[in-house]
């Protein structure tokens, strides 16, 4: 009996067990997943697939045109005098030289950035609060996402201080195994953002879609919150009860002004790091708004009429879990 067991929990096209526990085996089976519900989990399936079928493309692309660099490289100096070889040879050291110093020279200059931001900086919080809401693979889009916005706002002139609070359990091991993670230059506590920043609670500011309130400015002294959680729609109105249950004061980005979404306001949590960021930047919510947020979220009057400095969307630069999305 224990071997057909473990042939049914092989064989399914959907996989049950992200959604609801194995059942003892004196138990009845839970009943199957709805056809809408095996749909749309096989419809994630096949993006997941085609993901990563893209991802081995993409590598192998590059292993091509590596191993074509390389036979260029040989055929030019089998073509040419022994002098000429090693004028040839040296050129490129020199080069590849310059370059490593180039990049020593922006990664100091993104520490200091980073480590001036600790002082000077927007303060942003990522609330990790919700793992256990979430299943494995939300957590892992989640933790591309903080990822995501950590390279952003390490480009920025003016980066802010970014902070990631309640990073404890499967959310932390999963930051963990991200390489250099350790090595950020980010605020990283296991506590909640209430308790670490006990002193400084009238300054809280959640942002969420169900507020009253539209942000104008961004307040240098305010410490803007964003929810961590990968939604899929199920958790509405969650980070507002939950920042009224805390007694912090509220606010959305006044999206409505400025474009017309598609679909609802869900945006996720680098979309909404990265537009607050522009904000810092450019001190104008239309153009933030324009250059961060996907065409296929807007509607296409205002794609077209609206483009900012004929800007388009970095779509192809986002992490690409395109319907996990994060309570604003």
């Amino acid at each position: 009996m224990a071997g057909d067991a473990t042939q049914i929990d092989q064989n399914p096209i959907v996989n049950p067990s992200e959604f609801q526990p194995s059942p003892p085996q004196d138990e009845q089976p839970p009943p199957p997943l709805s056809k809408n519900a095996q749909k749309k989990l096989l419809k994630l399936q096949k993006y997941e697939a085609k993901k990563a079928e893209k991802k081995a493309s993409i590598k192998e692309q590059k292993k091509r045109e590596a191993e074509r660099k390389r036979k260029e490289w040989e055929e030019t100096l089998t073509g040419v005098s022994e002098e000429e070889r090693l004028t040839l040879i040296e050129s490129r050291r020199k080069l590849r030289k310059e370059r490593m110093e180039k990049r020593s020279e922006e990664r100091e200059s993104k520490i200091q950035r980073l480590t001036g931001a600790k002082t000077n900086g927007q303060k942003i919080v990522i609330d990790l609060e919700f793992s256990h809401l979430m299943t494995s693979s939300e957590i892992h889009s989640l933790v591309q996402q903080i990822m995501y916005c950590y390279a952003v706002n390490g480009r920025c002139a003016s980066p802010g201080h970014l902070w990631l609070t309640g990073c404890r359990g499967e959310m932390e091991n999963q930051l963990q195994r991200l390489p250099g993670f350790d090595k950020w230059i980010i605020e990283k506590e296991c506590r909640s953002y209430v308790e670490a920043l006990e002193d400084q609670k009238e300054n809280l500011v959640y942002l969420t879609a169900d507020a009253e309130m539209e942000l104008d400015e961004l307040d240098p002294k305010k410490i803007y919150i964003v929810g961590g959680l990968v939604d899929r729609n199920r958790w509405k109105g969650l980070t507002m009860k939950k920042a009224q249950e805390q007694g912090i004061q509220t606010a959305k980005l006044p999206i409505d002004n400025h474009l017309k979404m598609s679909s609802s306001q869900v945006l996720t949590v680098n979309q909404v790091i990265e537009i607050l960021l522009k904000f810092l930047e450019t001190r104008d919510w239309k153009a933030s708004f324009f250059q961060v947020i996907p065409q296929r979220k807007r509607c296409d009057a205002d794609s077209t009429e609206n483009q900012v400095d004929g800007e388009e969307c970095r779509e192809k630069d986002e992490p690409s879990e395109k319907k996990k999305s994060c309570i604003l």
